[in-house]
């Protein structure tokens, strides 16, 4: 599987943030922290998501990792 230093990254922060809060992380939130608008990191968890290593429970909601995110995390 190949994905890219910035999507490495957004994962990375993404299972640290759902960690932390135990909440779906969203795009404007991650857009904060890599300095991009929520549009690119949306883009990017697309293709996180298109690969199985994060899940977005409901429309509205951020994305949180999934159990293969976790392993490719570790």
């Amino acid at each position: 599987m190949e994905i890219t230093e910035r999507q490495k990254q957004i994962l990375c922060q993404i299972i640290e943030e759902y960690a932390e809060t135990a909440s779906p992380v969203g795009s404007v939130t991650m857009a904060k922290l890599f300095g991009v608008s929520p549009a690119t990191v949306r883009a990017e968890m697309a293709k996180l998501e298109s690969l199985g290593l994060i899940a977005q429970p409901h429309t509205s909601a951020g994305r949180q990792p999934t159990s293969f995110g976790y392993n490719f995390y570790l």
